[in-house]
C-alpha cells in the first residue's frame, strides 16, 4: 500500500542525505520520482545534502499545489513512482493535506523529510500537519550532538554564535556561518534553555587532534636502506 511518511530530525541529522539514498536506490531498481524542495542551501531548485551530493528538484512555491502538478504529468504521458519533499517543514498545511491526496488517490508513495520544530521550539506548521496526516513517522537514528556531546534535540538560530529567540520563524541559514551573519547551530535541550551555544561557551572541538603530524626536529636522522626492519631482513638471509 501506498503511504505518506514523515522523517523528522534536528538539522545536520542526514535528512537530505537519506532523501537522495532513498531516491538512488529506487531508481536503480527502474523507478521513476520527483523530487521537491525549498530553501535548500545549495540553491533554487537543488536537493543538496551536506557530504556534497546533489539532485535537481523542482522548488516548491506557495502556491504550488502537489496533486494538479503530479496530475498534469501523468495525464501528459509521464511517470511517477514516488515523491520525494526535503525541507517539508516549510510546506503550507493545505500543501501536506494534497500529498496526503497523491498518496490516497493516486496511489504515489510520498516521502517528506524537515525539521520538526523551530528556533523556539515551536512546531513548523508543515511538521505539524505531517504529523497528524503520515502513515508513519521516523525520527532519524542518526544523532546530531550538541557542542557538549550529548544528543543534540533542538535548533537553535545564532547571529555571531550568540542565540537568539525572537524573529520571523523562516530566515534561511546554515550551520557554521561565519560571525556576525545568520546561523543555525543544534543543542541539548539544556543548553538550548540556557541559550548557551558553542561560541558562548567558549567551547572547543569534541575531539581535538593532539597527535603530533610533523616529525620532530630533534628526532634521529635513520641513514638510507637502513631501520628497525634491518636485522631481521639480515636475520631471515641467512
Amino acid at each position: 500500500m501506498p503511504e505518506l511518511v514523515f522523517f523528522s530530525g534536528t538539522m545536520d541529522c542526514g535528512k537530505s542525505t537519506l532523501a537522495l539514498q532513498i531516491e538512488h536506490n529506487r531508481s536503480a531498481r527502474g523507478l521513476q520520482g520527483m523530487i521537491f524542495t525549498r530553501n535548500d542551501r545549495a540553491g533554487t531548485g537543488r536537493l543538496s545534502s551536506r557530504l556534497g551530493l546533489v539532485a535537481e528538484a523542482v522548488e516548491v512555491a506557495e502556491d504550488l499545489d502537489f496533486q494538479h502538478h503530479l496530475v498534469r504529468h501523468l495525464t501528459a504521458g509521464g511517470r511517477t513512482d514516488y515523491v520525494i519533499v526535503d525541507e517539508a517543514q516549510f510546506l503550507a498545511p493545505e500543501q501536506v493535506e494534497q500529498l496526503a491526496r497523491v498518496v490516497d488517490d493516486l496511489g504515489i508513495d510520498v516521502y517528506a523529510f524537515g525539521i520538526a520544530t523551530d528556533f523556539r521550539t515551536r512546531l513548523f506548521p508543515g511538521s505539524q500537519r505531517l504529523m497528524e496526516l503520515a502513515d508513519r513517522l521516523e525520527t532519524l537514528q542518526v544523532e546530531a550532538l550538541c557542542w557538549c556531546g550529548a544528543r543534540a534535540t533542538h535548533n537553535a538560530r545564532t547571529v555571531g554564535g550568540r542565540m537568539v529567540v525572537e524573529g520571523a520563524q523562516v530566515v534561511v541559514g546554515d550551520v557554521g556561518e561565519p560571525s556576525g551573519e545568520v546561523g543555525y547551530e543544534v543543542l541539548c535541550r539544556r543548553h538550548h534553555r540556557r541559550r548557551l551555544t558553542a561560541a558562548s561557551a567558549g567551547a572547543g572541538a569534541l575531539s581535538p587532534d593532539v597527535l603530533p603530524v610533523d616529525e620532530p626536529a630533534s628526532a634521529p636522522k635513520v641513514p638510507p636502506g637502513r631501520g628497525l626492519s634491518d636485522p631481521l631482513r639480515r636475520a631471515g638471509s641467512h
